[in-house]
Order: structure tokens, then C-alpha cells, then sequence
């Protein structure tokens, strides 16, 4: 039976060690588990684990609430979990248990979620600050507070009770940004697959196939490598490449138009994200293949960005300059360059960021901004980089010669010691290179 891949035990220990020694000795945390979805009535949606938890304990089952309290001499990491349950398992299957839980997953103790009530006022006792996911889940923020008043009933007992209420992620989302060897193995995986996923697509892709059939091939591929989508695929032929977050997919691919894909597999949690764009009948018009050259020139610049010193905008402030100066070049824009990026006169045709960090999530965690400064890149950082063009349906003047076209090219990118690495380099974007790979397709 193939294991659902997971981080390693010895990882998740210095995990915890570092969040600990963050906290400080007179701080405890509190993480519940993400709990089960309703899609409609009594059918789920498949269960997916909160980040944040899965960071930390690699706990699968939903509903746990995991404590983590530094210094403690019982121990510092605790979780509370379902109990095992004959008939329950029968349904949905094993459970792992509280014993399970300190066995196989490494709590220090265990207990079932029928003791959370009464044990959890113990447990804060003493301590100054509570960090947890505070205004994420009203309902266990309300349960949070019982527990804290309750040991501040307490207090005339000489127990302190926690003081400050501390956004969790604040100190915990800082640890995700920088990735190990571990979580860029796991990347590496997911990026390896959605770059066969997307080869695939333009080798089979015809005139008269519908968006959704394009979406089952990636579902084929995300699924036979073990892996599930890390976000809704984006299917969208013709002028719907304009709309950012089309999700229908329900409309026939037509010849002469390009078709815009937009999706990534998750691997152990981790997340890709690759866009391509190509055109139905595997050929590119002059019109689209001027647009797209624009493109290609500013992902080119912005790529070059990506190096450790580098600020966090500095690849958006490339890919900006560059599409500015090409819809110039094409007539979309008329001015002086300065003055043109200085008005953000681009945002017409282009008005998204040119990436986001990439993670447990695909629009991962951590600041951008430090002390009002955009952050520098560092080592282990893994980000997108994703311009695009987007000319509207409606659009007159010399725009109409590229009406309805809608352009992205977007990698995954790790920042390195010196420079960076494309993890999903060998999906093509050269237009030749798109071509050839679906004349050869076509011709299998």
C-alpha cells in the first residue's frame, strides 16, 4: 500500500523546537486541526489539513487541537484527538488515537477530545501569553476565552493566567516562509509532476475538445503520480483567458484561439503553481505570438530578479517595465516610459502582482513587507513569477488586432545561495518549443 508522503518525525521535532524557542518559556500555543467541510448535505468535501497544523505535528485527522508548551517538564508538545471507535471506523476507517498520537506522530502526551474542556485550563495555567489562530474560527476563539477565564478564576490561588492574546502567525509563519531540504524535496515532487501534467495537456490538446477534458488529463496525471490538485485548474480557451480566476471549464476550445492553463499538484501538502498559455490547433498567430513574445520578455526580466539581496518587488518592478515598454512598442501605450509606469497606465492590460510566495499553501504565508519595507529574497524562499497581458474583449483602436487575448507564463522559482532555480523549467514556453511539442503530439 503506497503511504501518503509526509515530512519526517525528526523534522517536525525541530519544527516544534524552533516555534518553542520563539515563544519563550512563559508562552503557550494552542493550534486546532482544520475540521471536516459539508459540500452538500451529508456528503464532504475530501478533507485537507489546516497548513498550519500540518507544519507542525503532520497529524492528519481533522478536529485535533495540538498545545505546545515550552519548558514543560510532562512535556512540550500535546494533542488532543479522536478517540478510537469501532463502529465509527467501520464508516471512515482507522483512527489514529492518542496513542497513536504519541507513537507514530511523536506527542509527548495524548488525550482523547472528550478531556479537551477540563485539561486545557491546566495546561495555560501559569502562563503570560496565548498565542493561537485568534479571529480565524470564531467558535474556538469563544471557547479559547472560557478557557482562559477559567483559570483566571483561578488566580486567587497564586496561578497566573495568560495576559496577552497573540496572533500565532506572527511568529509561526516567519518559520514557513524560509523552506527546508525536506519541503523543497517535496516541492520538487509536485513541481516534476505539474510539469508532465502540463505537457501532457498541449501534446493532447485539439480543436473541439471541451475546457473540461483538458482538466481530466490533469486530473489523470495528478492522480496516477499520487498527487491531488493543489487548487481548482483553470481551463480557459479564447477571450475567458482574460477572466483571472475562470474556474468553469465548460466551453468548447476553438481554432485560432489560445487556451490558458493554470494549475499545479500537491505533493505531502506542498504546493505547485504553473501556468502555460498555447494556442487550439498548436500554432500561434502573428498576433498572439507578439503578444506572448512581450510576456516571455518580461518573466525573462523578472526571473533575472530572484536572487538573495533582491527585494521582494524587484522582479514585479522588471516585469512592469518590460510589458510597459512592449505596449509601447505595440501601440497599447502612448507616452514617455517613466511617466507611463509612474501612472500605472499598464493596469489595464495587466493588473495582477507578478508573484506570490509558494508553500503548504499556494498563496503561501509570510510578510512581504518588513518594517514598511519591501522584504529582501534570502536562501529557501520559493516564490512565483507569473506576468501577463490581458486585452479585453471589447477592446477598440489598435488594441483590436489582439482583443480577447489573455497571456500568462508563470514558474515556480526557489531562491538559492547564488541567484535562484526554475523548479518547473521544463514545461516549454518558448514558442517553438510549445509548437513542437504539439506537432509531435498531434502527430502520435
Amino acid at each position: 500500500m503506497r503511504r501518503h508522503p509526509t515530512i519526517d518525525q525528526p523534522e517536525l521535532v525541530r519544527r516544534r523546537a524552533r516555534l518553542m524557542r520563539r515563544l519563550g518559556r512563559e508562552a503557550a500555543a494552542v493550534l486546532p486541526a482544520a475540521r471536516p467541510c459539508l459540500r452538500n448535505r451529508d456528503v464532504e468535501h475530501p478533507f485537507r489539513q489546516d497548513s498550519d497544523f500540518l507544519y507542525l505535528t503532520g497529524f492528519p485527522e481533522p478536529e485535533a487541537v495540538a498545545v505546545f508548551l515550552p519548558g514543560r517538564r510532562e512535556g512540550t508538545y500535546v494533542i488532543f484527538c479522536r478517540s478510537r471507535d469501532p463502529v465509527a471506523e467501520r464508516w471512515t476507517g482507522p483512527r489514529i488515537g492518542p496513542e497513536g498520537a504519541c507513537r507514530r506522530y511523536g506527542a509527548d502526551q495524548a488525550f482523547s477530545l472528550e478531556e479537551l474542556d477540563r485539561r486545557m485550563p491546566q495546561l495555560l495555567a501559569g502562563r503570560r501569553r496565548l498565542y493561537a489562530p485568534w479571529g480565524r474560527d470564531e467558535a474556538f476563539d469563544r471557547r479559547l476565552a472560557a478557557w482562559v477565564e477559567r483559570v483566571r478564576g483561578a488566580a486567587r490561588a497564586g496561578m497566573a493566567a495568560p495576559e496577552a492574546l497573540v496572533d500565532l502567525g506572527t511568529v509561526l509563519h516567519e518559520l514557513r516562509l524560509r523552506k527546508s531540504r525536506s519541503e523543497l524535496a517535496m516541492m520538487r515532487r509536485a513541481a516534476q509532476v505539474t510539469v508532465t501534467a502540463h505537457r501532457r495537456l498541449m501534446a493532447r490538446c485539439r480543436p473541439g475538445m471541451m475546457e473540461h477534458e483538458l482538466e481530466a488529463e490533469l486530473w489523470h496525471a495528478f492522480r496516477a503520480a499520487g498527487c491531488v490538485p493543489a487548487y481548482p485548474p483553470i481551463v480557459a480557451g479564447g477571450p475567458r483567458a482574460c477572466v483571472l480566476h475562470y474556474t468553469a471549464n465548460d466551453a468548447e476550445l476553438r481554432p485560432g484561439e489560445l487556451v490558458l492553463v493554470d494549475a499545479g499538484a500537491e505533493h505531502g501538502g506542498y504546493a505547485a503553481d504553473v501556468t502555460r498559455t498555447f494556442p487550439v490547433d498548436g500554432r500561434f498567430t502573428p498576433a498572439q505570438r507578439e503578444l506572448y513574445a512581450v510576456v516571455l520578455r518580461a518573466q525573462r526580466a523578472a526571473l533575472a530578479q530572484v536572487r538573495p539581496g533582491r527585494s521582494w518587488d524587484a522582479p514585479h518592478r522588471a516585469a512592469v517595465r518590460t510589458l510597459t515598454r512592449g505596449l509601447m512598442e505595440l501601440g497599447l501605450l502612448r507616452g514617455r516610459l517613466e511617466e507611463l509606469i509612474r501612472k500605472e497606465a499598464y493596469r489595464t492590460y495587466y493588473m495582477h502582482r507578478t508573484g506570490h510566495w509558494l508553500g503548504l499553501d499556494v498563496h503561501d504565508v509570510g510578510a512581504y513587507r518588513v518594517d514598511g519595507r519591501w522584504r529582501p529574497l534570502e536562501p529557501g524562499m520559493v516564490l512565483t513569477v507569473e506576468p501577463g497581458l490581458y486585452v479585453p474583449e471589447d477592446a477598440t483602436g489598435r488594441a483590436r488586432r489582439w482583443r480577447g487575448l489573455g497571456i500568462r507564463i508563470e514558474d515556480d522559482v526557489v531562491v538559492t545561495r547564488d541567484g535562484h532555480q526554475v523548479l518547473t523549467e521544463g514545461v516549454p514556453k518558448e514558442p517553438e518549443a510549445i509548437e513542437a511539442l504539439m506537432a509531435k503530439g498531434h502527430s502520435g
